[in-house]
């Protein structure tokens, strides 16, 4: 795609000029005086401004600001005949990349856009970045303490800039959307959607078609062509939540389309070529997800190049109060609650809690505490979660892991608190209904 300059000076000579030298590189606009400019601020932000100094009717120094106001990433680069470093000064001071005098030369005027063009792009790459840092700590200052996150997010740096496959594997409330996302921003393919699918929120019978596409007439209710997610990303990113539960023969077909990069909607006879990368994530362990037969051994080695697992939460206590304290700002503010920080019993409760739900149980809690909280700090008492490792449940099963053993007792003392109500109990652990049930059944716990 290319880059967007605009260009403002009353002189058409001038405009035909600097049109001819961009033009092959830039798609060029034009304005011809300070009032065409002020109407161009309604047309799609360009990248770089090409600016006279002086116009007929404005003074160039006086559009800066107005052009900043409207479009902060663009670069400005102001031209004139009048040049004088005092002015160029003044123009740096409001904002402008660069001055270069008339008579320009050529190769000066087009690196200085391309310069301008590289410093855009990588503040809106900045800008990308530090707003999905931000949805996993939940605040305007990135949170990620721990020494295992940080290098999740070297590998997520080093990885991004290619179209090799990714697979994100971590529990439930981890953050694997977030790291997607991130991978997806860091990424090339920046500009384009990121397209996601929860695999296991649909229907088997509906998979196929929301993935691929169908014609019309393909199945019972498809009453017009279904264009498909792989079609929808087209240049960007498609992300596969849980790809574990997509129906192994679906897989197959995922597969076929991966090696191929074509894609056939249901009932469709043509192929359509697709050009997009694919992230996968599963709450599985993959080998023994392929072991139970849910995820075919041939699919998962062909998206598992780059395979990036992200650590419970209980194994990264540096990220809980700093996660604790942005979430607690961030809900404050929504609430516009005075709320300005933890206790000391607050604070070693949240430390030592073991998270069974990980960041999304933790956000909840906050938020919950936010709202319930009567003080300006959020005590222990308006927590709903207890202690680290309850004295009165039921003893640990010796067939269980001591990590399988840590969450049994959570779910169990959850369970109490909420009378045996598994969906109150699901919510406050931050797991969806259905995995809990799971949890309940695997390790046996009797309601």
């Amino acid at each position: 795609m290319k880059g967007k300059v605009l260009l403002v000076d009353d002189e058409f000579s001038i405009r035909d000029v600097l049109r001819e030298i961009l033009e092959r590189d830039y798609a060029v606009t034009e304005a011809e005086s300070g009032a065409a400019l002020q109407k161009a601020l309604n047309d799609p932000q360009p990248d770089v401004v090409i600016l006279d100094l002086k116009l007929r009717d404005a003074n160039g120094l006086e559009l800066i600001p107005i052009i900043k106001k409207r479009w902060p990433d663009t670069e400005v680069i102001m031209l004139t005949g009048q040049g004088s470093m005092a002015t160029a000064v003044e123009a740096g001071k409001l904002g402008a990349f660069n001055f270069i005098p008339k008579p320009f030369e050529t190769e000066k005027l087009l690196a200085d856009v391309k310069c301008a063009f590289d410093r855009k792009q990588q503040n809106e790459e900045n800008t990308a970045l530090r707003r999905a840092l931000e949805t996993m700590s939940g605040s305007t200052s990135p949170v990620f303490r721990s020494r295992e996150m940080q290098e999740v997010v070297r590998t997520i740096e080093r990885i991004a800039p290619s179209d090799v496959t990714v697979l994100i594997t971590g529990e439930s409330g981890t953050g694997k959307e977030v790291i997607a996302d991130l991978t997806h921003i860091m990424s090339t393919r920046s500009k384009a959607k990121i397209i996601k699918i929860n695999c296991a929120a649909l229907p088997r019978e509906l998979i196929e078609s929301e993935l691929f596409g169908s014609v019309k007439g393909a199945y019972t209710g498809a009453h017009s062509d279904r264009e498909g997610l792989f079609r929808q990303a087209e240049g960007g990113t498609l992300f596969l939540d849980e790809i574990s539960e997509m129906p192994v023969d679906t897989q197959s077909k995922l597969l076929r389309v991966l090696q191929d990069q074509k894609v056939r909607p249901v009932g469709g006879k043509t192929d359509y070529q697709t050009n997009c990368r694919l992230v996968a994530a599963t709450n599985r362990n993959p080998e023994d997800a392929i072991k139970d037969g849910k995820l075919r051994e041939d699919l998962y080695y062909r998206i598992s190049a780059i395979s990036v697992n992200l650590p419970a939460l209980r194994d990264r206590r540096d990220d809980i109060m700093p996660l604790a304290n942005a979430f607690l700002k961030r809900f404050a503010g929504q609430a516009n609650r005075p709320i300005r920080g933890f206790t000391p019993a607050a604070v070693e409760r949240l430390s030592n809690f073991e998270w069974p739900g990980n960041v999304r149980q933790l956000q909840n809690e906050i938020q919950r505490a936010v709202l319930l909280s009567e003080g300006d700090m959020v005590d222990a008492s308006d927590l709903s979660i207890t202690r680290a490792r309850p004295d009165n449940v039921e003893s640990q099963d010796t067939n269980f892991t001591l990590l399988e053993g840590v969450e049994r007792n959570a779910i169990i003392q959850m369970l109490k608190e909420t009378n045996g109500n598994k969906l109150e109990a699901a919510k406050r652990l931050g797991i969806g209904r259905q995995t809990l049930y799971n949890k309940i059944k695997a390790y046996g716990i009797e309601v």
